[in-house]
Formats: C-alpha cells, sequence, structure tokens
C-alpha cells in the first residue's frame, strides 16, 4: 500500500459540541493545502486526519512539507497500512522501517489497539512484533525503557498502521474558526510574528502597510510583501492593502509639533486599519506592539493611540520579551528578511525626543490643524489590494 500521513488533532478533540465545526475547518484547509502537490483524500476518523496519496504523481514530500505549518495539528507521521494480521504488519515493519532498525542502538515497539475486535490487545501486540524484530535484528537490544527508536503499531477501524516516532505539528485551532482580524503589517520583526500568532488561535488574517513612497522604497514595499508571503505558508491566503500615507506624515510634519509625531501618525493608522478592516468582514485589530520597547509603546502612548478605534485590539507580543520574539521570527522564516535594511515609515520624521507619557487631550490638541476625515478619505482611496500566498 502507498504511504499515508495521520495527523493527530490537538485542541480540536475539546470542543464537545462543537467538535465537528472544527473538524470541518480543518480538513477543508488541508484540503486546499494539498491541491498544489497533487490528488489526495483527506478525511477525519477517530480525532485523526488521514491524507492518502491518489495517484503516482502525487508530490508526497511537498504536501508533508505544507502539513508541518497546518494549525490544528498536534503531531503528524508518515506510515505505511496494512492488513489487520501479525504476518502482515511484521513484513510491512521489515519493509518500512527495516533500516532505521539497522542503524539504531536499541528499539521498543508500541502499539494502540483502537479496534477492539482485534483479538490481540495492545502489550500483546508490542511482544509479537517485537519478538520477531529482535530476531530479525540482533545487533539492535531491546530496550522498553530509553530506547534509541520506537516502532509504533496502530490498529484503527480500516487498516494496521506501522510507523516511526511522530513529529510536532503547527498546533494551536484551524484557521478560520477564530474570525477574520486585519493585522497592521511594518518591515519590522514583530508585525509578522504577530500576525503568526494570531493565526494559531484560529484567526484568518488579512495585512495594512503604510507605504511613505518616496520617503521609503519600492525595495522596502517588495520586503513587506515578501513577510506577508512568508506569513501565508501558516495563515493560509490572505489580501495585503498598501496605503499611501505619504500626504498624512508630510501633513503631520508641516502641522503639528515634533514630540507627537509618532503618535499621532500611530492614530492614522489604526483609524484607517479599521476603516480597511471594517470593508474586508474583520472583527478586530491585529499589533505587535510590545510594552515599553519603543516610545511609541508605553502604557499612555499605547492608550492614546488605540483610543481613534472601537474595534477589539489583539496585542499577543505585548508581554513577550524580545528574545522571545526573535525566535519565533526565526522558526517561523520571517527573521531574515525582516531585517533587510530598507526603512519602513515608521522611521520617517521620527521626533529627536518623542513624547512617552502623553494624555488625550495633549495629542487631540497637537492635531487639531489637520483635517482628519479628509486626510483619511485620501488615504482609504488609495489603497492597493494584492493577494499573496505562499506559492507566489
Amino acid at each position: 500500500m502507498n504511504e499515508i500521513f495521520l495527523l493527530k488533532l490537538g485542541e480540536v478533540v475539546l470542543k464537545g459540541t462543537n467538535k465537528r465545526q472544527f473538524e470541518n475547518k480543518l480538513r477543508q484547509n488541508i484540503r486546499r493545502r494539498m491541491k498544489t502537490y497533487g490528488n489526495f483524500d483527506v478525511y477525519i476518523m477517530q480525532s485523526t486526519v488521514y491524507v492518502e496519496p491518489m495517484d503516482e504523481q502525487a508530490d508526497v514530500d511537498g504536501a508533508w512539507e505544507a502539513c508541518r505549518s497546518i494549525f490544528g495539528l498536534v503531531s503528524l507521521c508518515r506510515c505505511r497500512p496494512c492488513n489487520k494480521d501479525l504476518d502482515s504488519i511484521y513484513q510491512t515493519v521489515e519493509e518500512y522501517l527495516g533500516e532505521e532498525l539497522d542503524c539504531a542502538p536499541s528499539f521498543k515497539v508500541e502499539s494502540k489497539r483502537s479496534d477492539k475486535a482485534f483479538p490481540l490487545n495492545s502489550i500483546q501486540i508490542s511482544q509479537e512484533i517485537g519478538g520477531r524484530l529482535a530476531e530479525a535484528h540482533p545487533d539492535c537490544a531491546v530496550d522498553v525503557h530509553h530506547p534509541a527508536y520506537t516502532v509504533y503499531v496502530e490498529i484503527r477501524d480500516l487498516a494496521a498502521y506501522v510507523h516511526g516516532p511522530a513529529e510536532p505539528g503547527a498546533g494551536g485551532l484551524p484557521t478560520g474558526v477564530g474570525g477574520r482580524a486585519m493585522c497592521l503589517l511594518s518591515g519590522g520583526i514583530d508585525s509578522p510574528v504577530a500576525a503568526y500568532m494570531m493565526a494559531k488561535r484560529g484567526v484568518e488574517i488579512e495585512c495594512v502597510h503604510f507605504f511613505s513612497y518616496p520617503y521609503t522604497s519600492q525595495l522596502a514595499k517588495d520586503k513587506v510583501i515578501e513577510l506577508a508571503r512568508l506569513v501565508t505558508r501558516y495563515s493560509g491566503r490572505m489580501t495585503l492593502n498598501i496605503v499611501n500615507f505619504t500626504p498624512i506624515q508630510e501633513a503631520i510634519r508641516d502641522d503639528c509639533p515634533e514630540e507627537f509625531f509618532t503618535l499621532i501618525m500611530r492614530r492614522f493608522m489604526m483609524e484607517i486599519s479599521q476603516e480597511i478592516a471594517r470593508q474586508d468582514g474583520c472583527g478586530a485589530l491585529i499589533t505587535g506592539e510590545n510594552l515599553g520597547q519603543v516610545a511609541s509603546q508605553t502604557m499612555e502612548a499605547m492608550t492614546v493611540t488605540g483610543a481613534v478605534v472601537d474595534m477589539p485590539i489583539f496585542m499577543p507580543l505585548v508581554g513577550m520579551d524580545k528574545e522571545e520574539i526573535v525566535t519565533i521570527a526565526r522558526k517561523i522564516g520571517t527573521m531574515d528578511t525582516s531585517i533587510l535594511p530598507y526603512e519602513d515609515c515608521c522611521t520617517v520624521f521620527t521626533p529627536k525626543h518623542p513624547k512617552t507619557k502623553p494624555t488625550i487631550g495633549q495629542v487631540e490638541n497637537a492635531e487639531r490643524t489637520l483635517d482628519r476625515k479628509a486626510l483619511i478619505a485620501q488615504a482609504l482611496e488609495s489603497v492597493e489590494k494584492l493577494a499573496v500566498k505562499f506559492h507566489d
């Protein structure tokens, strides 16, 4: 039989009467990801997703890599199905895992019998298969406590399945079960990680980026598009909204006190993002803010910038250490792109002495000369929408 994948569900198994809804969304997400790699059958039984290639043209290795980044799965393994009898199971272990056993100094067999009609229990299966393997591989000692390699046998409804150690999955909840949110995506380290963190909680991600040509270059814009593409490896396809922010920043520079530049700029970003989010059916905003990291991320500053919107603001990184954020950025593959030396609009017209403990009254007074409605309307008319997916 062909090699297939067994993908074990994570938090989904705890969802009670809503479990079917979560399973259906997960199966839909997996099927969509598999289309790139050929014809695969995807079905769920006993809290396990089965992914089975349906022809020889299917790219099994590519599909396996894609499964590693699908949220909702706690572990995954490549396995070989066989008939539910000891001779077939032993022969399949030898054919599928024999080379691994030849290289290992010790092993054990661990069995699980989900099909209670099978005549032997789990311990008996392990003893029978383990005894045969010990005779066939005399240089590989049996060690049931600390084996170098473990052979797994699962007796399920449709067949028996043989595999080696499972690999960890991406965890979290299936993308799409937690609603949709708009992430403010800069060219830095934090915001792509924030998007990833919320996608892991089942949120469908869209992004908005503020582009300030000619103060920021086309290379800076391309960098952000690449960051969005890298995030879609986990979040699935997304829309990236690119806003021309230059007129607003120039108006702030010309008419507002310098110490409030960044705060006023952030308030415009939040309000524009909320309008785009509402148009696209998003129920929340996501930012990469981290308490105390920069002058605009003090408690007082974040209160002021968030005051212009009334939808929830998710800040998944707010209490994290910077090294924790960097570790996740490296894990998801965004770090190398984030540190490319192309400035984004947040570095344009940066004040020498920014206000770190502002009040809402102070900021509203500082921006009173601006025609906020006209500037926001102009920005919304400039939005460029890009459809982004990982294989672009």
